[in-house]
Formats: structure tokens, C-alpha cells, sequence
């Protein structure tokens, strides 16, 4: 599996999303820079987090713009797995690829701790190691992370099962229905705001979401040998 970081400037995870899959998985991984204006060859894509262009205006509303972007709604369009992780989840949401926006945290102030997260889905290509009720410890580092959708968006979220990762517990950003990660209709599209990239080995307090990169190798591996065989 070949798996693009996109970078951007102000972006501050993307070494942490390189190593997880470099060193947690063993596969596969490259950088791509923000303006160039193509995915070939990558059968899947992380958007890391940070502060992409300094959150002028708001979160990832100048990145949405980035050269690259039309390439990764290509590759969510064609099914390809993309993972957005607090300013990806907010570049993934000011794309339109995943519904609703995001508001400052309710108490206004920065965010910086590992939390308990429940595992509301565990029949996604990004959760399938995982099972239903899993309380794992993942790390956030955010201070606008409040996610807020209308009521109907709402419903719909809980009625398809697109609530992927919920907080357990004490809500720490204030997010509607304490949501925590939220995939789209096709399932291949998951944004989230806590870190699983900085939870892969044990050294660094938590290897939970080593579970998350492994699930979408293993899904990768999967469509690879059927469509070989």
C-alpha cells in the first residue's frame, strides 16, 4: 500500500502521520507538497493536522483551495481511503467530502490531552480491528474542534451509522452528540479530531490507534487480492 501526507503550510503532524505508516505499518509513504496537482499512484491519503496557513479566516478554509484538493476529492470519489485528523477533518469539511463545520471549543481555550473515545462503528475499513464499545486512549491537541451539524444532519449521521468515534465521558470540546469522528455516505471518507497517529506504540503512551492504520492495510490487502485473483 502506497499511502500520500499531504503537507501543507502550517501543517505540524505530517511526520507523525509519515512514521505511523512508515514505522507502525511498514509500508509505504510519501509527502506530497500542497501545490502540486496530483494522487496517481497512491492507493490511499492522509490529510494530517496543524494549522494550515496559519487558520487564516477559519480552519482549513484557505487549504480547501490548495492546488491538491480536487486530486484527493478524486481519489474519495473513486472510493481510495482519506483520513483527515483535526485540521484535516477541518480541510475535509470546508471540501464538502464530510458534512458539518466546526466551532471553537466551548470553554474557548486550546486543547492538549489524551482522551477515551468510544468506538460507535466498527464495520469501517477504518475500524475493523477494532469492536463496538472499544474505549481507546488517543491523544487531542486542538482549539477548534466544537464539531456542530443541523438536526437533520444529525439524524442522519446516527440513522446511517456514519458516527464513527464518539468521546467517553467528559465531552472536552463541547461537539454535538460528543462526536468525535465522522465518516461519509460511501464509508471510505473518515475525519476526526483526536490523533491516532500519535497513539501507535506504547512509547508514546498509547499504540490504540495503531488499530485504525492496520484496518485500512488490511482493507487495502483485501480489494488488492480480489482484484487480482
Amino acid at each position: 500500500m502506497k499511502t500520500a501526507v499531504i503537507v501543507f503550510p502550517g501543517s505540524n503532524c505530517d511526520t507523525d502521520m509519515y512514521c505511523a505508516i512508515k514505522e507502525g505499518l511498514g509500508e509505504e509513504v510519501e509527502y506530497v507538497w500542497h501545490d502540486d496537482s496530483s494522487l496517481d499512484g497512491f492507493d490511499a491519503v492522509m490529510i494530517p493536522g496543524g494549522f494550515s496557513y496559519g487558520d487564516y479566516l477559519r480552519s482549513g478554509a484557505i487549504a480547501r483551495f490548495s492546488k491538491i484538493m480536487p486530486a484527493v476529492i478524486q481519489a474519495a470519489n473513486a472510493g481510495k481511503p482519506v483520513l483527515g485528523v483535526c485540521n484535516g477533518f477541518q480541510i475535509l469539511l470546508e471540501a464538502g467530502l464530510l458534512p458539518g463545520a466546526m466551532l471553537r471549543n466551548k470553554k474557548l481555550k486550546f486543547i492538549c490531552k489524551t482522551v477515551p473515545l468510544a468506538v460507535e462503528n466498527a464495520e469501517t475499513l477504518f475500524t475493523a480491528g477494532y469492536k463496538k464499545g472499544d474505549i481507546i486512549q488517543i491523544p487531542i491537541a486542538h482549539g477548534e474542534g466544537n464539531y456542530y451539524c443541523d438536526e437533520k444532519t444529525l439524524e442522519q449521521l446516527q440513522e446511517q451509522n456514519r458516527i464513527v468515534f464518539k468521546y467517553h465521558g467528559n465531552n472536552p470540546n463541547g461537539s454535538i452528540d460528543n462526536i468525535a469522528g465522522i465518516i461519509n455516505e460511501k464509508g471510505n471518507v473518515l475525519g476526526m479530531m483526536p490523533h491516532p497517529e500519535r497513539a501507535v506504540d506504547m512509547l508514546l503512551g498509547s499504540d490504540d490507534g495503531l488499530k485504525l492504520f492496520q484496518s485500512i492495510l488490511q482493507h487495502w490487502r483485501e480489494s488488492h487480492a480480489a482484484v487480482t485473483t
